[in-house]
């Protein structure tokens, strides 16, 4: 790792995807460049932890999403990782009897429906909040409110249907075994960070640009933002003069909450490799399961929205416990004896994302390319929320990355 120059050409702030990205397409630039992060690690919302000896597990991104098109896939070919492309278990039937094969077909028929409504509504070019396409009375809007909580990190009420249709899913969802975290810590070795470095100032007035961090002032060139939209909308990190639609677009793009958890499984091989557990619980504030991911010997939980809000609230320990209670509840009282927490994220307390990912709030839409616009050839902006089809995905991020350093070089070769 690096230590804090006083003087570079260019800063990236943020050593996620996106200020990996940018730092990758610079490379060849004979431009100085330094990635400054806050955390004492690298990678951002992507993060892979040992959680025992048995278990590794990705505390933030675990899924390649739209694999046929994610830019991370051939970088962990590159790179030797390991890839799993096997179907992901949410499109397999539910383990045991917590959700019979009749109710789950009527219940994917209602989803479908419920997504070819917005779909449909979204032609007309007219933003309005999803939950308006839900059908009135429907048994299973709750649970298809649930799903949305995953995907969005929020109910439908809050979800902008344009942006929802811009997302472009391929339906290839593949997994690294070692850790999508791993991965992209290893993808970013090679780049320049300061680690322990906050950023709170951008001074953009003067000839240079002056940060003002923990660890002292630098000035920069040109400077890439590749932070959570949730710091710049709470101005945690500010800019001189002030940037008004920079703050607008990022409050536009609030990160919703989801969160993960681990548990330990006793007598694994009695459970299915690669399972999937939820129940019929015609609640929005519910957990789905995944039994021995990569046949290891535990089970992974997902919350997101209000309900994983709440659990966080709770303070450490509560995913764990309502997980515990969900899947005895699925599976009966007697595997409460098999569950033991091995680790938990709380994206929404961590001070340096305060969420997940973003969604565009109804009316909003147009707030990722608000973001993603360059300020006067010197400022320029990345990560997930600025990707226009990838949002909310670590190859989102990565891209957009690239793509604020193609505009860095472009700005460069006008002077």
């Amino acid at each position: 790792m690096s230590s804090l120059p006083s003087s570079v050409d260019v800063a990236i702030i943020g050593a996620g995807a996106a200020g990996f990205g940018a730092a990758h397409a610079l490379k060849d630039s004979n431009l100085s460049t330094i990635v400054l992060e806050a955390r004492g690690r690298i990678g951002g919302r992507a993060w892979t932890v040992q959680a025992s000896p048995e278990v590794t597990f990705d505390v933030g991104c675990g899924w390649l999403h739209s694999a046929d098109k994610n830019s991370f896939v051939p970088i962990a070919r590159q790179l030797n990782f390991e890839l799993n492309t096997d179907l992901p278990p949410w499109s397999d039937r539910a383990f045991g009897d917590a959700f019979p094969e009749a109710l789950r077909r009527d219940f994917v028929r209602a989803i479908d429906q419920f997504y070819e409504r917005a779909s449909e509504a979204a032609e007309e070019d007219e933003d309005a909040p999803a939950s308006r396409y839900l059908e009135p009375g429907n048994c299973w809007n709750p649970m298809i409110d649930a799903v949305s909580t995953y995907v969005n990190g929020c109910e439908l009420d809050q979800v902008s249907i344009l942006d929802m249709e811009a997302y472009e899913d391929t339906y290839f969802n593949w997994r690294v075994r070692a850790g999508y975290g791993t991965l992209i810590a290893a993808y970013g070795a090679p780049c320049p960070v300061a680690l322990n470095c906050n950023v709170t100032l951008i001074d953009h007035s003067g000839r240079r640009n002056r940060l003002e961090t923990s660890q002292g002032t630098l000035t920069a060139d040109k400077v890439i933002v590749t932070l959570p939209t949730n710091l710049i909308a709470d101005e945690a990190i500010r800019f001189s003069p002030a940037l008004p639609a920079k703050l607008d677009a990022a409050r536009g793009l609030p990160l919703g909450v989801d969160d993960k958890v681990t548990l330990a499984l006793e007598d694994a091989e009695a459970f299915p490799k690669e399972g999937n557990l939820r129940g019929v619980t015609m609640r929005t504030a519910m957990g789905t399961y995944h039994i021995r991911p990569f046949g290891q010997p535990c089970i992974e939980g997902f919350f997101g929205g209000s309900f994983a809000r709440e659990l966080e609230n709770a303070g450490d320990g509560a995913f764990a416990a309502q997980s515990i209670d969900e899947i005895a509840g699925f599976l009966g009282n007697d595997i409460r004896q098999k569950l033991k927490p091995l680790y938990e994220s709380r994206w929404a307390h961590d001070p340096f994302a305060r969420g997940a990912y973003s969604h565009a709030l109804p009316g909003h839409a147009g707030a990722r390319a608000a973001l993603a616009a360059p300020v006067d050839g010197r400022l320029f902006f990345a990560g997930e929320a600025t990707s226009p089809n990838f949002f909310s995905t670590a190859h989102g991020a990565r891209d957009s990355g690239e793509r604020a350093a193609r505009e860095l070089l472009a700005a460069l070769s006008k002077l």
